[in-house]
């Protein structure tokens, strides 16, 4: 339209300079007859000029004025420029994300954007002592606490038809989207393959390590995501990204070996196992647990390794699940008081998290804790204070709080009355969690550019 306007300006000032110049030209022609009549009539009275020459100098005349009109008739050309077609960028993943994320966000009350962090047994949220099915009971809680998620154990397992039944009718009670999540390694950790579920059996990480082929960990984990993806789950908490480091690592057997170059491809292979067939993996358990011995679900467990001894061992196997793109990524209870100054639990501390997580390995999936019912966290924190830290310290989703109602109600409260969190950061939280819940939507969008 700009275009357009400045043309016809451009236009109207050249018929305005064409008028200019024909006034000019009527005064010269003018000048010039009267000039020519007066020289003749000077050369006839001296008679210096026959009729021949006053003929000839009549017609010159006749001839430059005639060339002068000529080209002011000439109309002026302007040539309109080409139309230039507006460049389209096709529009990021995270761009589209927050196109369909946001909206929904904003439409939550406060309390339901609480509850979207947590992943919760569906004890926590009914108050029964063992969950095998949901009616009337999981409907009211989960209308009252939307929870992000509900995590499911070997007890909560009976048969096949049971257990789909259970996740069928919860999700339908469900107004948010919210994931059903299991630990499904392979080997001893496995609630499925261990359970009266007949299904394919895979061993643990070491033994598939041990062939050296590292497609075997994406067949191992394609097999795991199609059965559990059958029941009903869409988030697994694997593959182990730890590396038995040492001789008496807790790990053991669930880690792909005790190398961690040549873990690598294995864990990248895990997640994509997984992800290709629909279920989110979870890389755990950053930093890293293969280089202890002790059990963060009884006590705290310390180490004293630096931030450079992770960077050059377990930051290979963590970058690699990384790159493959991993959903999830569950940060542990250990200590690292050589690098945070104090025992604080790293899933805490804004250094591991947000520092070595985030902005080191830039990573921007969600961010969840170990489970928070451990020793490691329960025994020197109440719910309330674990959840909050954590938050800070820049988790997405805290997993199994040992009080779920007071965590829930303190980071409420945190936000509400003590304004010593910001709402903005559980908004941040849940565009994450939402951008994985909608992953398909967003990938069918990309699609179309």
């Amino acid at each position: 339209m700009e275009e357009k306007t400045n043309v016809e300006q451009e236009k109207r000032e050249a018929r305005r300079k064409r008028r200019k110049k024909n006034e000019i030209l009527s005064y010269v022609t003018v000048l010039l007859v009267l000039a020519l009549l007066t020289v003749g009539g000077i050369i006839a009275a001296k008679y210096l000029y026959t009729p021949e020459q006053e003929e000839k100098a009549a017609e010159t005349v006749a001839e430059e004025i005639e060339q002068e009109l000529a080209l002011q008739e000439e109309e002026v050309v302007l040539t309109e420029p080409e139309p230039v077609e507006p460049e389209v960028t096709a529009p990021t993943a995270d761009e589209i994300g927050d196109q369909i994320v946001t909206p929904i966000i904003e439409g939550m009350t406060l309390e339901e954007k609480v509850a979207g962090l947590f992943i919760v047994t569906p004890e926590a949220i009914t108050g029964v002592d063992t969950a095998t099915q949901a009616g009337d009971g999981t409907k009211k809680a989960i209308e009252e606490y939307p929870v992000g998620g509900i995590i499911y154990f070997s007890k909560n397992i009976q048969s096949k038809d049971q257990l789909t039944e259970m996740i069928s009718k919860t999700a339908s009670y469900c107004k948010y989207p919210m994931f059903f999540a299991i630990d499904e390694e392979g080997g001893d950790v496995a609630r499925i393959a261990n359970s009266s579920i007949e299904v394919e059996k895979t061993g643990p990480a070491a033994d598939i390590a041990a062939t050296g082929d590292p497609n075997k960990a994406y067949v191992a984990n394609s097999v795991i995501a199609s059965y559990l993806k059958e029941l009903g789950f869409n988030l697994d908490f694997a593959p182990v990204a730890d590396v038995a480091s040492i001789e008496d690592s807790f790990i053991g057997n669930r880690a792909y070996g005790t190398d961690f170059n040549a873990a690598a491809p294995f864990v990248s292979n895990a997640v994509t196992g997984l992800q290709d067939n629909g279920v989110s993996a979870c890389l755990k358990h950053f930093p890293g647990l293969g280089a202890t011995s002790g059990d963060t679900h009884k006590e705290m467990v310390t180490n004293e390794r630096t931030s450079q001894d992770f960077k050059e061992n377990e930051f290979i196997t963590f970058k690699a699940g990384i790159e493959a793109g991993t959903d999830f990524v569950m940060v542990s209870h250990i200590s690292l008081p050589s690098i945070t100054g104090d025992n604080t639990p790293c899933c805490l501390i804004p250094s591991i998290v947000t520092d070595m997580l985030r902005a080191e390995l830039g990573y921007k999936g969600v961010v969840i804790t170990d489970a928070m019912n451990m020793a490691a966290i329960s025994e020197y924190y109440s719910s309330d204070e674990a959840a909050i830290k954590a938050l800070k310290a820049g988790c997405d989703m805290i997993l199994m709080p040992e009080n779920f109602k007071e965590a829930y109600d303190g980071i409420i409260k945190a936000v509400r009355e003590d304004q010593t969190l910001d709402e903005k950061r559980i908004d941040d939280a849940l565009k994450r969690i939402y951008k994985v819940k909608y992953k398909a939507q967003i990938a069918e969008e990309l699609a179309k550019y």
